[in-house]
């Protein structure tokens, strides 16, 4: 069997908004402090050391991978982090995909393969999903900075 790829995204760790501005918030909080201590005291060394970890640790996790949505051969492919399971939703067992908003705050937490209340979550950044819904009544929310594409390849693939 021929595995032809429909659409690939990758989802990194590090790059969404609102960590990326609360870490820059920490850094500038200890370099701010670093930079008002009196006589420059040994903690004071070690508030401008943390402040340029806060920065090191925000580069790395730029290129941390999260997750790697993957659609082919009839079938929806989540490939995560080093330790994680990689998980096949086949879409032949798919009654329904729809596009939706992962959830209804403003600070989520990154997942994967979360399982809750009949709902599996994948999830790093962005506030769009597309909700999957197989035979047994079974949810997948997937989260992706590109809905429209990843709804419009798992349509296509599902009509093959």
């Amino acid at each position: 069997m021929s595995e032809k790829t429909v659409y690939v995204e990758k989802q990194y760790l590090g790059r969404e908004f609102i960590p990326i501005t609360i870490r820059l918030v920490l850094a500038l909080f200890c370099f701010a402090a670093y930079f008002f201590t009196d006589e420059r005291e040994r903690n004071g060394d070690l508030l401008a050391i943390v402040g340029f970890v806060i920065i090191i640790i925000s580069i790395i996790l730029g290129f941390l991978l999260h997750f790697k949505t993957l659609v082919a051969n009839k079938s929806v492919t989540l490939d995560g982090l080093w330790t994680t399971r990689r998980v096949k939703i086949d879409l032949n067992s798919i009654v329904k995909a729809e596009k939706g908003t992962y959830s209804r705050y403003w600070f989520n937490n990154p997942v994967y393969n979360l399982h809750t209340k009949g709902t599996i979550r994948f999830y790093t950044a962005g506030n769009d999903a597309i909700h999957l819904t197989d035979r047994d009544g079974l949810l997948y929310i997937i989260g992706s900075q590109h809905v429209n594409e990843l709804l419009r390849a798992i349509q296509e693939e599902m009509k093959k």
